[in-house]
């Protein structure tokens, strides 16, 4: 059979049974590091037999992050291992590292993906595909690590400085993570993973009208990408303006652009269970029929067990839509599930992590504060370690001083709280909070406390 050698548009050789697959794979390729949509053209050359063209199509299954997307990933990675002894060293190895992630053997994937960029660092969508594996452990050092091992081959690439960007931030490496990230959006301003990385820089330095204004000003090429992409960096802004106390732009941003692009999507469904929770934390009424909407999807992921970070938010959603038994039997699964688990990783993050938190989000969706701080208070000192991000992971914190609040526990809030004020002098709704808890305690009605 004849192999027509060519190579994708970053230069790496591919082997392909069929040279019009090419434009597809690109796609693929240039899609994924890009956060568009047009990744998904690669099924369009699903009858190609390349290693290459079937990892990539499994891939694009798996990312539907379902419990049945290894099932349906099935196929394509068999037809990948089957050509791969016609393939190229580097395709080899995607492949095995795919196929590892369809195993469940995560552990296995990530060591491939590292010593793919190592050998081959312009294989982007390996590092990428490394990157999100590693983020969803809580490895932010492993995040930057495989990022900085391409910069010296594929400095040229925006997006591999938005992969940076990202890296740095989740290690608090904040100077770094914003030169990275402007420096992708000035080799190309429709980067958004770029925008994604600063908008977390300025969130958690407390630049909350310049991380709005930036937001705004780049929204324009928000275009043609994945729903993942576009709901989550509206999804920031949103947080901005929830800082703002702009309750009435936080449910217009929701009820257009965070929720409702693709309900189907976890990312989505996330997105829309983490806006509607924070809204409520912040005092304003979001409707039941919100709620119902995103529960419907919901009620539909009670055996997913995918990653932990998601099964808590389906859990929280659940239960504040008033669907309890639903709710009940995700936690019941997830508490299964995580007996279950033989991976050392798995089995100490399921247990000790992600089963106490579910028990606290629950008892606080049913009103059992004491319950909710108890549990929360054990889960949150190692809540890296089910994935997320530092924004994302703040519901979960935020959750928790509510539940020490209405708990009656104000002196432990106000050490908690402070802290934050003075990290975040722009924030109308801490210093909200902070007047609250103040008064209470019969302390000044101090915003911040001044620096010598």
């Amino acid at each position: 059979m004849q192999h027509t050698p060519l190579t994708d548009s970053l230069g790496n050789p591919v082997t392909l049974r069929n040279a019009a697959s090419a434009a597809a794979l690109n796609d693929f390729v240039e899609g994924f590091i890009a956060c568009e949509a047009r990744a998904v053209n690669v099924l369009g050359a699903a009858h190609d037999t390349s290693a290459i063209v079937q990892a990539s199509c499994a891939a694009l299954h798996m990312f539907a992050e379902s419990a049945d997307a290894p099932s349906n990933a099935r196929p394509f990675i068999d037809q990948a291992l089957a050509s791969a002894p016609q393939a190229s060293e580097r395709e080899q190895r995607f492949v095995a590292a795919v196929a590892a992630w369809v195993d469940g053997d995560l552990p296995r994937a990530i060591a491939l993906h590292e010593e793919q960029a190592r050998l081959h660092p312009r294989d982007l969508a390996s590092l990428k595909l490394g990157q999100y594996h590693l983020f969803n452990r809580g490895d932010s050092p492993g995040m930057l690590r495989l990022a900085l091992q391409a910069l010296p081959a594929a400095a040229d690439v925006p997006y591999l400085h938005g992969m940076l960007a990202f890296g740095w931030e989740q290690c608090h490496l904040l100077a770094q993570a914003e030169a990275a990230a402007r420096h992708a959006v000035h080799l190309c301003r429709k980067e958004p993973w770029a925008h994604h990385a600063l908008a977390h820089v300025m969130l958690t330095q407390g630049r909350i009208a310049e991380g709005s204004d930036f937001l705004a000003s780049v929204s324009d090429t928000w275009t043609d990408l994945n729903s993942f992409m576009v709901t989550h960096n509206w999804w920031h802004q949103a947080l901005f303006l929830l800082e703002q106390d702009r309750h009435a732009d936080v449910l217009a941003l929701y009820d257009q652009q965070v929720w409702g692009v693709v309900k189907e999507y976890t990312q989505d469904q996330i997105n829309a269970v983490s806006l509607l929770a924070r809204l409520e934390l912040a005092g304003v009424n979001v409707g039941a029929a919100r709620w119902a909407d995103v529960a419907d999807h919901l009620a539909l992921r009670l055996s997913d067990h995918v990653l932990p970070f998601l099964d808590l938010q389906y859990l929280y959603g659940l239960a504040r839509a008033d669907r309890t038994e639903p709710a009940l039997t995700l936690l019941r699964n997830i508490q299964a599930h995580a007996a279950t688990r033989t991976e050392a990783h798995e089995r100490t993050v399921w247990q000790q992590v992600c089963v106490p938190a579910a028990q606290g989000l629950l008892a606080h969706a049913q009103g059992d504060w004491a319950t909710a701080a108890q549990q929360l208070g054990l889960a949150l000192p190692r809540l890296i370690e089910i994935g997320g991000s530092h924004a994302q992971r703040d519901l979960f914190h935020q959750i928790w001083l509510d539940a020490l609040q209405r708990n009656g526990q104000w002196a432990a809030v106000q050490n908690l709280l402070q802290p934050m004020v003075n990290a975040q002098p722009e924030s109308v709704r801490l210093a909200r909070q902070a007047g609250v808890v103040n008064g209470v305690l019969g302390l000044p009605a101090l915003r911040t406390v001044e620096h010598a």
